[in-house]
């Protein structure tokens, strides 16, 4: 009797690949609208023009793939890319920086490797990683935020007009709270606060409720049950326990407090929409434990002692490599048989 060989992911019951990706789009409203009222339109338009970039790549690899388009687009994959890509960037990117980024994601993470299932890297973050190294200058260009440095935010068609005519586009952008916690080492917490309107009351004006936003929908997920808690906790935890060790009581040279790194940059967005990827990560619930936990470490080390301010997308990718050697040593032992790998008498 052949046994039928199906690919990974799978799936039991009514819960389908396609209903999962829908549910985490939806999952990404709440902080997609905090970072749209704090910031302006950009990120809308960079969701919108990403996802059709999506669409496109994945039906032309399909297509020479000789794949059933319309099957593998209705699975919605590629819009949950294209999506958090999106998320991660600045608002206001210009066209062709989006474009690089998506292909990077679409064709060259994910399907060079066989496509959805076979990815051995998140793609989303290997996009985002790729511009950052590339286009360092475009891709720490952060629109500033409303009640942090703008009276206003740009409107649709100003965002529209960065996006697809970006010479003619000029907006007020400042570095992130992250990025000056780092360039000003030689300052108290409270001198920062002080010196710096748009750190808000933990960790930069609009940060805080986008990161706010991420954690609702990611709450919502794990009620669904779309993952486990164990990755997001176990990072998050890490990383609140790094930076209260390190933080020095905000003199000098210190890391930050544990709400400044909790409720910055990309922290609750990285925990519940990136770690989780069940394709990338530890499948073992100790597995996803330390997985979890060594990535919220390298966000702390790289943040505070490396050359990249949020590290999210860098941590991530450093333990998809990981990831693979945790669960050769966190696999439960299978009934009837020793952790040895030998029989029970």
């Amino acid at each position: 009797m052949a046994l039928q060989n199906i690919t990974s992911p799978h799936a039991h019951g009514p819960l389908t690949t396609a209903k999962v990706m829908r549910r985490l789009l939806l999952a990404t409203l709440p902080g997609v609208v905090a970072l749209t009222w704090f910031f302006g339109p950009g990120t809308l338009v960079n969701i919108a023009w990403s996802c059709l970039l999506a669409l496109g790549c994945e039906a032309l690899v399909m297509t020479l793939r000789r794949r059933p388009v319309g099957f593998y687009l209705k699975d919605c994959s590629a819009l949950v890319t294209a999506t958090l890509l999106a998320i991660a960037m600045p608002p206001y990117s210009p066209w062709w920086l989006i474009l690089v980024g998506v292909a990077s994601s679409i064709v060259v993470a994910k399907h060079l490797y066989g496509g959805l299932g076979y990815n051995p890297f998140n793609p989303a973050m290997v996009g985002y990683v790729v511009l950052l190294i590339s286009f360092p200058v475009e891709m720490t260009r952060w629109a500033a935020p409303l009640g942090g440095g703008a009276t206003v935010t740009p409107g649709l068609l100003q965002a529209l007009q960065a996006c697809f005519n970006p010479a003619t586009f000029d907006a007020l952008t400042m570095a992130t709270p992250l990025d000056l916690f780092k360039q000003h080492g030689d300052l108290t917490v409270t001198e920062l606060w002080l010196q710096y309107p748009h750190f808000g009351r933990w960790s930069g004006v609009g940060w805080e409720w986008a990161n706010l936003g991420f954690l609702a929908g990611g709450l919502w997920l794990l009620y669904l049950r779309i993952f486990t808690w164990h990755a997001p906790l176990a990072m998050l935890a890490a990383l609140a326990l790094m930076s209260a060790l390190f933080y020095q009581g905000g003199n000098p040279g210190g890391a930050g407090s544990p709400w400044f790194h909790l409720l910055g940059g990309a922290t609750m967005f990285g925990a519940f929409f990136i770690v989780t990827d069940p394709v990338t990560s530890a499948v073992s619930t100790t597995g996803r434990l330390i997985y979890g936990a060594l990535i919220g470490v390298l966000i702390f080390v790289i943040r505070v002692w490396g050359n990249y301010p949020d590290a999210v997308a860098f941590a991530v990718l450093i333990m998809n490599f990981a990831a693979p050697f945790i669960d050769n040593y966190t696999q439960p032992t299978v009934y009837g048989h020793k952790r040895d790998g030998g029989s029970k008498p």
